[in-house]
């Protein structure tokens, strides 16, 4: 396992294992560890729950938007590189 640590106010799914993750729009790909992966899995959920809450201007889905917004922190942070293949 590596050395990164997800925050306390994490609470989605801990992965054991790292995957390969594809970007959908630009096909471009990159090799995830278990804490990238469970991060990337939690910004991706934290995604729909916001739509399906009515979108981003939506007050139902601001605490969402809050853990999302310091997900993407949190991925900036320890993973510049897939951050910008993945996630920007």
């Amino acid at each position: 396992m590596s050395k990164q640590k997800l925050p306390e106010w994490f609470r989605g799914q801990l992965y054991t294992t790292g995957d390969t993750v594809t970007n959908p729009f630009s096909g471009e790909s990159y090799k995830l560890t278990a804490e990238e992966l469970s991060m990337y899995d939690f910004i991706m959920g934290s995604q729909m729950v916001i739509e399906m809450r009515g979108g981003p201007f939506s007050r139902a889905s601001f605490e969402v938007q809050k853990d999302m917004a310091k997900a993407l922190d949190w991925f900036r942070h320890n993973n510049a590189k897939a951050y910008m293949v993945l996630l920007d």
